[in-house]
């Protein structure tokens, strides 16, 4: 009888990095067994554009918000627009 080597397990509560490191290091295919599907959600498409123009120092403001909250810039702006429809 033939005994497959023992794999690595998949590291728990690691880092982006640590994830990559043990990716670039191990085959997904051995893994497979381990796997469990995700639903996705896709984003809406936003077909439509507008240009909205800012002095830096808002613009500077703006950004420093978006990445204290986590979101890109226009996301954020995004999101702010919305709020404040739906008061309306």
């Amino acid at each position: 009888m033939t005994m497959l080597p023992k794999k690595d397990p998949i590291p728990e509560n690691a880092s982006r990095e640590e994830l990559a490191q043990f990716w670039d290091t191990h085959d997904l295919t051995d893994y497979l067994d381990e796997l469990q599907a995700v639903k996705v959600h896709p984003l809406p498409l936003f077909d439509q554009g507008i240009t909205v123009r800012f002095d830096l120092p808002t613009i500077t403001r703006l950004r420093a918000q978006a990445h204290k909250v986590g979101v890109g810039t226009t996301t954020l702006i995004r999101m702010w627009v919305k709020e404040r429809l739906q008061v309306e």
